[in-house]
């Protein structure tokens, strides 16, 4: 999301609608991946601008709302790897505040449902609103029967064997209790033990903050792992209830801290408040929460205001997937100024030239921050950068650190020289290129960059490369660092070190010959993946497996690529001729060179990229010697048959059961279809599994597309 959107009153219908269904696509995968993997891809912040912008289009343009719209909804699906769990009471979202206005808009619209003037005096509460994962705990005659995150709402993951080894989750509860209780809250994981976690390496991943750590620790299928992860329950709600309790919400939790649920944490006077329900007294609240913020043992991002009264709650009631009587003020992001020291470039596995600003350490947040990646040389030109300027900075989402800009106290910048984006690579020293409508810069070393050698031989023992089982990014940087990796051929000269690499600590003769068996194995693969495992930009598995199927073996692609330089340096000098410049003739020749091969999938610029690899007499000389070690395959060129979805545009959208997306693709296009991965008119078919969204919405509208499940695809084509 940018400044440049259109403003909401100033879109047409059908623009607004476009927009919406983007929106609504992006809305559900960034909850799936955050709610469900705990891989989320983007910052809270920016998920918050998405959600808002759906929202503002939604209020201005009713007619477009859907049943299953994002402000329908609540989470994501539950993950398949658990039971599931349906909440007798369905767990709801807040709505978001991010200003002092839209709280006071907020808390008058409800003093206005209740029969009050705005401005009157109710009692209000506010609690720390912390960044954990939701749970609901059901117990049945004081016995904790069942434990299950939110998922959508409706129905959760099953977690009651973690849940009982967590802190301030109590087994048994006493006999004052109703006989049904149903206690949510938040399963949090104190910052100490997130850092303590990830430097031991003990999960066996790198967690991106304690949200992550706490979510990837509940759902261990092994409760002893969870129990080792420092969790602790904090309680922010009720659910279902059979029995009684206060009538006020600041009194539940008193009784609640009674029977064992959750524990101190350390700055108890910023847990609850009971506020006289002004403006002025919330916003006291708020920002005493702010302020103390760095300082806690959690995480927080904003304070959660509710009206304390049960009472006045069940008045209130809820509205789709949001109690009236509860609202989220949004902190904002963090910030604090600093010195930029020193602009440095990193080159990454493609060679894509990343600046890193090297910062003097600064708490944001609670986290230090002494690097800040840059982007590219825009961005540095953009924000006017300069070595030992006082910068800006915050954590996006409170995750991901940024410079927003100069700040208000810097001096001396006009004398400081501009920053002078390098022309070569720092690492190799060859020629870096910068393609026109990109903004990212690259090496043109490739295989013989040393600062790409390490990602690129990690790419090549991944899983769609080589699948060389126990090659991983450790052992081959401690290879590479003792001379015995330099390039892809020498993979397959490691068995000749058998002794030197089995002398290394944790490796013995058993995990040695694992691995060079897995080597060994790894010789024999397809013309496909030996061409992907080179690593070439843009050249991914789509392209070269097309390649592969079109062209044939190594040799013979190889020819083809010698040919392509020759057409394309021959037409390129016929434009210069022409009086073209240098860039509009090599535009002119990739152009030429791709209508030429008409291949889908082979475009100018998977053209260019794959050219200017080989044309690089190293890289060429490096790739022949990687070839030279494998057993390659070749694949066969598909062939097509005759089918009722022959000539025919299929679209698949969400889960499929009895086979991957990429087999579903095969299939159909074996059978002569055309397989797309957008609705529109021109769309014949679409096979929805389980959790299609706005696509299946969007073929529903146009009308005239035959909608299908798995099992209804299979019954077609006869397969």
């Amino acid at each position: 999301m940018t400044d440049t959107l259109t403003p909401v009153a100033e879109l047409a219908i059908d623009d607004a609608r476009k927009e919406m269904e983007d929106l609504a696509e992006k809305l559900v995968n960034h909850r799936y991946l955050y709610h469900t993997l705990d891989e989320p891809k983007i910052s809270d912040a920016e998920f918050d601008r998405l959600e808002r912008r759906y929202f503002e289009l939604e209020a201005a343009f009713p007619q477009l709302a859907t049943e299953d719209s994002p402000s329908k909804r609540v989470g994501a699906k539950p993950s398949p790897d658990f039971a599931p769990v349906t909440h007798a009471v369905p767990m709801l979202s807040l709505e978001n505040a991010f200003s002092r206005e839209e709280l006071e808009e907020w808390l008058n619209r409800n003093l206005k449902s209740l029969g009050l003037a705005p401005g009157a005096t109710v009692a209000m509460s506010s609690e720390l609103k912390l960044d954990g994962v939701s749970l609901s705990l059901r117990y049945v005659d004081r016995k904790l029967v069942s434990a299950a995150t939110r998922g959508d709402g409706t129905t959760g993951e099953d977690v009651t064997a973690n849940a009982q080894v967590i802190a301030g989750i109590p087994k048994t509860i006493p006999a004052d209790a109703p006989y049904i209780l149903e206690v949510r809250g938040e399963v949090v994981m104190p910052r100490k033990t997130f850092n303590d976690l990830n430097a031991s390496g003990a999960a066996g991943r790198t967690f991106a903050n304690p949200r992550n750590a706490a979510a990837g620790s509940l759902r261990q299928k092994d409760a002893s792992k969870t129990a080792k992860r420092g969790l602790v329950f904090l309680p922010h709600g009720i659910g279902e209830i059979d029995g009684d309790l206060p009538g006020h919400w600041s009194q539940i939790t008193d009784q609640l801290k009674t029977w064992g649920f959750g524990r101190d944490i350390g700055f108890d006077e910023t847990v609850t408040w009971t506020t006289n329900g002004t403006v002025d007294e919330i916003m006291k609240a708020y920002d005493t929460a702010l302020v103390h913020r760095p300082d806690l043992p959690f995480d927080i991002d904003g304070v959660v205001v509710k009206f304390d009264a049960i009472e006045a709650r069940e008045e209130l009631g809820a509205v789709s997937r949001t109690p009236r009587w509860g609202i989220a003020q949004k902190f904002p992001a963090e910030r604090a100024d600093t010195r930029l020291e020193a602009i440095e470039i990193q080159i990454g596995r493609t060679g894509r030239i990343t600046p890193v600003g090297r910062l003097q350490p600064v708490t944001v947040g609670g986290v230090v921050v002494s690097n800040v990646t840059l982007h590219n040389e825009d961005h540095i030109a953009g924000l006017d950068l300069r070595e030992g300027d006082l910068v800006t900075i915050q954590r996006a989402g409170d995750v991901i650190p940024q410079i927003v800009g100069l700040s208000s106290a810097n001096t001396g910048h006009d004398e400081r020289p501009a920053f002078s984006f390098p022309a070569s690579c720092t690492a190799c020293g060859s020629g870096i290129v910068r393609a026109e409508g990109e903004a990212d810069a690259y090496c043109e070393g490739s295989l013989h960059c040393p600062a790409q050698v390490h990602e690129r031989l990690v790419h090549i023992a991944g899983r769609d490369a080589l699948d060389i089982d126990g090659l991983g990014d450790k052992i081959i940087g401690e290879l590479i660092s003792e001379g015995l990796l330099s390039e892809p051929a020498d993979i397959f000269s490691l068995g000749e070190h058998r002794g030197t690499i089995m002398a290394k600590e944790g490796w013995g003769p058993t995990s040695v010959d694992k691995l060079i068996g897995a080597i060994d194995a790894a010789r024999q693969t397809t013309v496909d993946r030996a061409f992907y495992s080179l690593g070439i930009r843009h050249f991914g598995r789509s392209a070269t497996k097309t390649i592969a199927r079109e062209w044939g073996s190594v040799p013979e692609i190889l020819e083809r690529i010698r040919n392509l330089q020759v057409s394309r340096n021959a037409v390129y000098a016929r434009e210069l001729g022409l009086g073209q410049t240098s860039d509009k003739a090599s535009a002119a020749a990739l152009k030429f060179l791709a209508e030429a091969v008409a291949i889908p999938d082979i475009g100018p610029v998977v053209l260019r990229n794959v050219l200017d690899f080989f044309d690089d007499t190293d890289n060429a000389q490096r790739a022949k010697r990687f070839f030279s070690q494998l057993e390659i395959e070749i694949l066969q060129k598909v062939e097509v048959s005759q089918s009722p979805v022959t000539g025919k545009t299929v679209v698949f959208t969400g889960s499929l059961e009895t086979m991957s997306r990429d087999e579903a693709k095969a299939q159909a296009e074996r059978l002569g279809a055309k397989v797309s991965g957008s609705i529109s008119k021109k769309t014949d078919i679409l096979v929805a599994g389980p959790g299609a969204g706005s696509k299946l919405k969007k073929a529903q509208d146009i009308g005239t597309i035959e909608i299908l499940d798995e099992a209804g695809w299979h019954t077609l084509v006869g397969q």
